[in-house]
């Protein structure tokens, strides 16, 4: 019968690049968990809700991607993409609230920063196969990086990071496609290579950035709009 007919329920094929979106979505899911139950972000969801919040966050990059690309998101034809992002936010909602914080602020945090330039890069990879100019191609590989946080902010009700100060967050992504663009492009380096040094130098950035409190400047603050920095959603 064609119900047991594993091609009938979708692609099950894991390509380079499919892994490392899937490492980039999986992990984002696992965060985006994490982050819907810290104090900013907390708007009494329910187990489904949180769920929901999780898959999203975790394939919502992608599907932004895959849309202004004019193709089928990879997310909805290949089942890896669901399966895995549920997992990640059924894992993350086992953990207790206070030790999840830690995590996210510590190890889950660096996680966050490595699945960051992947998405990126993917994102601009996808977006020159498609033989779009190359601007389009850095901004198609800041939207895949971060589209996600943008849902969960929104959905929270919370100004989403694109917006606020913090650890560069839009500025790593705009970094790792735009040396992807330079290396594949521009110096013709092949996939991995192009790739493995637009990641690396992007990660190292933004951990930099991170550890030690690098944030985008502000052009002017009148006084009575001044918040204090706990007030601000992480990064």
């Amino acid at each position: 019968m064609r119900m047991f007919d594993l091609s009938q329920w979708g692609n099950f094929a894991l390509g380079d690049l499919t892994i490392i979106d899937l490492i980039a979505a999986t992990t984002n899911a696992f965060n985006a968990a994490l982050l819907a139950r810290s104090p900013s972000h907390w708007r009494q969801y329910t187990a489904v809700g949180l769920l929901l919040l999780a898959v999203v966050g975790g394939i919502a990059g992608g599907v932004s991607r895959d849309v202004l690309l004019a193709s089928v998101p990879v997310a909805l034809t290949n089942p890896w993409y669901l399966l895995l992002c549920l997992l990640a936010a059924l894992g993350a909602q086992r953990i207790r609230y206070r030790t999840g914080q830690q995590l996210r602020a510590g190890r889950v945090q660096v996680m966050a920063a490595f699945a960051l330039p992947w998405y990126a890069v993917v994102g601009a990879d996808k977006a020159l196969a498609a033989h779009v100019p190359f601007i389009a191609a850095v901004l198609i590989g800041v939207i895949s990086a971060t589209a996600g946080r943008y849902v969960l902010d929104v959905t929270a009700g919370v100004t989403p990071q694109h917006f606020v100060r913090g650890e560069w967050f839009v500025g790593t992504a705009v970094l790792a496609s735009t040396l992807y663009v330079v290396g594949a492009v521009g110096l013709g380096l092949s996939v991995w290579p192009a790739t493995l040094v637009a990641v690396g130098i992007a990660f190292a950035f933004r951990l930099v950035a991170l550890r030690r409190g690098w944030e985008e400047p502000e052009p002017w603050q009148p006084a009575e709009g001044r918040t204090s920095d706990a007030a601000r959603s992480p990064s």
